[in-house]
This record gives C-alpha cells, structure tokens and sequence, in this order.
C-alpha cells in the first residue's frame, strides 16, 4: 500500500552501518567479563528507516556511504533485498564502513554505545547537488543527523528549491542539536525526550526524568514554536506524546518483552511517515509508528524482517 504517484519515492539519507550489540546474562561489574549475548546485524538510522518503509512497499532511494569492504558490502546487499534502491550509495575503497557498538542491560535497553561514523562526512554537498535529480522526484526526504553543517545547508536549499517535505530523526542527543537551525524547514521530527531536551536548548528540561509525560510534552510544544509542524516525542515505556498545530496527545506504549530495543525508534520513525505518506490522520499514523516500534522491540533484529502493513494492525494499539 503506498500513495505515492507513479516515478516518486521517498528519498533517505544519512547513515548505513553494522550494529555490534552486547546483552550481558547478569550484572555487570567493572574490570570483569560476564557472560551474555553478542551478535551483530546491519544498522544505521536512515538505513533502517529506508528498510521499513520498504518492507511497507514504499518506493525508497537511499543517499549513504559505506567502505569497500565485506560490512558494506553486506549493508547494501541487506539494503537490495528489502527493496531499497541503493544505486547511488557511494561506496569508498579505502574508507571502512559505519559501526556502532550498544551495550544493552540485562532487560535489553540500551545502556551505553560507540558511534564510529566517520565515513558520513563522505555524504557533502557535492555529492548532494549530484544526485539532485533524486530531490526533484522525492515525494518526501527524510534524514537523519549524521549529516554534516554544510551537507545540511545544502540539503535543505535542495528540499526548499523543489518544494519537497523534510521528516527528521535526531539520531542520538550529541548529533541533534545540528538540526536546530533548520527546525523551521522540518513537517515532522520524532527525537526521544533526552533529544528533544538537546534540540529545545532548554536547561530548565534537563533534570527531569527522561520518560516524564508532561515535559515530553512541553518539549513537543517547544519544537512547535520553533517551526516544526509536527513533533512526536518518544519516552519509552510511556509511549509517545505528539504536537502539531491543530492535535496534541498521547499514544501509550504497547507493553512487550524487550529482547532487544535497537532500531525500535528508527521503526515508530518509519511507520509514522508511511502513514503520513497515505493521509492517515496524525494519532493513526503514529499509533502505527508504535505498533511497529512494539515488533521491532520483541525482535533479535535491528530491523523486523516480516515488517508489514498487515503486521502493524494486527499488533495496533486501540
């Protein structure tokens, strides 16, 4: 199911990697081993959104840099048989693809992490203005914040000079803060409370706890004066709080066990645009957008494999 006329996609852009992630069996102490669970699997924030939403069947193109060596060459292979088109990746001979190593608790959230993506300094604006013609044809742009200062610039004057929507993923609260300037340019972001503290540049949020319902809200308030049309704020077992200029709410979670909780953000971020693409109302599209994160934390996977419409309603929050 997709609404997207005949010749459009949606373009991605932004990181594609290998997530190394580490679940221990008991609790951890310093300066011992114990032992758990290690696996790997391919990752990336605007890759894994551009698998979800190809796994909706939504046409998707995919702006990203890997290495010439075996992971990115596995990330693109991952990336062609979900559906996403890939052709004009670049792929660097010299440069070693994108990690990101998570430690996650014995529960499965995340505790702590490594990001080593160098290799998205590769995503400039020469390479932007290149692949222009891929704006042009884009239904929607999606990005998240690896992208450097400049590729950003030009980034946004591409989307303003054909008239072409931006969706955003924050990505993590160090990268977030580079969106700030362009919030004004930006339909809808969907951070976690600790990134929207980062993007608001408001020290009064910051000593409240990260899942607290109301100052998620007043965050999502705070992004709306700052140009966003719509802010859809994650807070973990809490749900969702969302703000636009016409809805505000609250869209519970959907209580799971959590095997592991990478890519479930990337997963509610992807589902959201997938309804906002058919002309879902607001509170539908992101009660998808929790429905398909709820999946992606029960999964052993970054991305869920079986992701699909059907899927998503049959697991829907009511």
């Amino acid at each position: 199911m997709s609404a997207l006329p005949e010749g459009q996609h949606v373009l991605v852009i932004g990181s594609a990697g290998i997530d190394v992630k580490a679940r221990p069996a008991e609790k951890l102490a310093p300066g011992s081993a114990v032992p758990g669970l290690i696996r790997d699997s391919v990752g990336g924030v605007a890759r894994n959104i551009a698998e979800n939403l190809a796994r909706l069947e939504v046409p998707t193109v995919l702006l990203t840099a890997v290495g010439g060596d075996a992971p990115g060459a596995r990330v693109l292979d991952r990336c062609r048989d979900a559906g996403v088109n890939v052709s004009r990746a670049l792929v660097i001979p010299e440069a070693r693809t994108g990690h990101y190593v998570a430690l996650l608790s014995a529960e499965g959230r995340l505790d702590v992490a490594i990001s080593d993506y160098e290799i998205t300094r590769q995503l400039d604006s020469k390479y932007l203005i290149k692949n222009r013609e891929y704006f042009a044809r884009a239904a929607l742009i999606v990005i998240d914040a690896s992208l450097q200062d400049t590729a950003l610039k030009t980034l946004f004057r591409l989307a303003g000079k054909y008239h072409r929507r931006v969706c955003a993923d924050p990505t993590s609260p160090v990268l977030a803060g580079r969106l700030a300037p362009y919030l004004d340019r930006i339909e809808m972001i969907t951070p976690n409370l600790v990134e929207a503290i980062a993007l608001c540049g408001d020290p009064c949020l910051e000593t409240v706890p990260v899942q607290d319902r109301d100052t998620a809200l007043a965050s999502a308030q705070r992004l709306l004066e700052r140009g966003v049309h719509v802010a859809a704020v994650t807070i973990g077992v809490n749900g969702v709080v969302y703000a636009s200029g016409t809805d505000r709410g609250h869209i519970p979670a959907i209580r799971t066990e959590i095997v592991d909780a990478t890519g479930a953000g990337d997963a509610f971020t992807s589902a959201a645009i997938f309804g906002m693409l058919n002309d879902f109302p607001l509170d539908e599209a992101l009660r998808l957008g929790v429905s398909a994160a709820s999946l992606t934390l029960h999964s052993s996977e970054t991305v869920l494999p079986n992701l699909s419409l059907e899927l998503l309603y049959d697991q829907l929050v009511i």
